[in-house]
């Protein structure tokens, strides 16, 4: 592909128009429109600005594959991500990735899936088999997270991981933090829908008015760490966990099970109840036959915040939002990798990140958009 065709591709990842990218360079649009339609060329002077304004490197431009060993290793490359789980979150991961312009899916970890189920990605059985992979996203259930976390960090490997049990988030922060450290590695946990989006914005409600309360009201909707927690419950053939917003930061958990021949619906029941996922809230089981008539992913958060800034009382703070749970989980996990990359060794969450780090693109173009 041309320099002008790839010009074309990366300004379209970004959003830019012609006359946008223009001026961004300081040349007209008519010049862009000539670059990418191949009636002229750029000036090779010129070749690095455009690179550092669509966020790649020059290769890139030339539409090189500077991953080659012929190239030269200290051209910055595009961050070599894996993941890890085919689920919900695995699927969706792979559409975020599919859709950067700074990121290469070098392949998926899975037990089950075939190793040509994909046309353009390779699936491999271990980390290992990742070839010279640089982060990869932890798309397994909560408590598989501290095992799979500790091993990869070991391997020196970055990870990024959607842990979503509250109670035991500093405790795991801390046990990756010193393995990471050991290991010049980074990890980020505790990434997603909540913990996650809602962590940043439970912060900056806090930051506006520091004295005051919050309320985190989830749903209605499909709550996929509770309904993970229900399928591993022995006996349990299916399950679906969805949550009922009671307000004050209070919830109703309506779980819906189908259960295996010969298991008892009353322990099944019994044990849901005292999972540390449903323990401190009203839940409610119901058996069911099949879940496909009702399942829905789905899912929403209202935050509501009274306080005082300074001296002054009653400020009120509203943020709503209704999401599809994979989806925003792994767009938050992509995001968060591309953090990590500038991190020093150690592990974090989503309130060490500093906005900009989330987002690609140049700090100046970052400012002049957002700020």
């Amino acid at each position: 592909m041309s320099i002008g065709k790839n010009i074309a591709k990366y300004r379209k990842v970004l959003g830019f128009t012609q006359e946008e990218l223009g001026v961004k360079l300081g040349v007209t649009n008519q010049s862009v429109s000539k670059w990418e339609s191949e009636v002229s060329m750029p000036d090779v002077m010129l070749l690095p600005k455009i690179a550092k304004v669509l966020g790649v490197n020059i290769y890139q431009l030339y539409g090189i594959d500077y991953s080659d060993e012929n190239c030269n290793n200290n051209v910055p490359n595009r961050i070599r991500i894996g993941i890890i789980g085919y689920g919900h979150i695995g699927k969706a991961a792979v559409e975020a990735i599919k859709s950067t312009s700074d990121f290469d899916l070098v392949g998926v970890v899975s037990q089950s899936l075939e190793k040509d189920y994909f046309d353009d990605i390779p699936v491999v059985r271990t980390v290992d088999e990742l070839k010279n992979v640089q982060i990869v996203l932890l798309c397994v259930p909560s408590r598989k997270v501290p095992e799979v976390a500790e091993d990869i960090l070991q391997k020196g490997i970055y990870t990024v991981d959607c842990f979503d049990i509250h109670s035991e988030v500093y405790d795991l922060y801390s046990r990756l933090n010193s393995i990471a450290k050991r290991n010049t590695a980074c990890a980020a946990t505790a990434v997603g829908f909540d913990p996650g989006l809602d962590s940043v914005i439970r912060a900056l409600l806090e930051a506006a008015a520091p004295k005051g309360l919050t309320y985190t009201n989830f749903g209605s909707g499909m709550s996929m760490g509770h309904t993970v927690a229900v399928k591993a419950i022995k006996g349990v053939k299916d399950g679906m966990s969805v949550t009922i917003p009671l307000g004050a930061g209070l919830h109703r958990r309506m779980v819906y099970v189908v259960i295996e021949n010969n298991a008892s619906f009353t322990e099944i029941a019994d044990k849901i109840k005292t999972d540390p996922y449903f323990v401190n809230d009203e839940t409610h089981v119901i058996r069911v036959s099949e879940l496909e008539s009702i399942i829905d992913m789905g899912h929403g958060t209202v935050i509501e915040r009274k306080g005082g800034s300074g001296a002054t009382n009653n400020q009120l703070f509203n943020f709503e939002m209704s999401i599809d749970n994979p989806a925003l989980t792994a767009q938050m996990m992509v995001s968060a990798a591309r953090a990590l990359m500038n991190k020093a060794p150690g592990a974090y969450t989503m309130l060490h990140f500093a906005p900009k780090d989330l987002l690609n693109g140049s700090e100046e173009d970052l400012i002049k958009r957002l700020v």
